[in-house]
């Protein structure tokens, strides 16, 4: 497993967030999660200007073994989505911390419940 990113939050759910000082917050989902879900091979995203609320589904990941729903680690509007990911899914499993983003949001509450790196990494060894 690769290293867990310290400037990152986590949420229970596998999905990581990077809070920005302009008040915006990239989404994506951890290492861990790309790893246990194998070739990923579809995304499915919100619409930019949809709103999500802390731990609302907003979207799927498919690989070749299994499923998943993806839910927002905190409360905001989505301002722009990877298109990338549409072509190249696996672009997530090559750089789950980089490339392999998945939305942007504007933060509309203060975000709470979130794990550090250090705890994200004792729940998933």
């Amino acid at each position: 497993m690769a290293e867990i990113p310290v400037n990152l939050k986590y949420a229970n759910t596998h999905e990581w967030v990077r809070i920005e000082d302009d008040g915006t917050a990239t989404v994506g989902i951890s290492d861990y999660a790309q790893s246990t879900l194998g070739d990923i091979t579809f995304v499915q995203l919100p619409a930019v200007g949809a709103s999500l609320g802390a731990g609302d589904t907003f979207g799927a990941i498919e690989s070749v073994k299994a499923a998943s729903d993806l839910y927002s680690p905190i409360a905001g509007r989505v301002i722009v989505i990877n298109d990338k990911l549409h072509a190249q899914p696996e672009i997530i499993n090559r750089s789950p911390y980089g490339e392999g983003w998945l939305l942007k949001l504007v933060i509309t509450s203060q975000p709470t419940g979130l794990l550090s790196h250090l705890e994200y990494y004792e729940r998933t060894r």
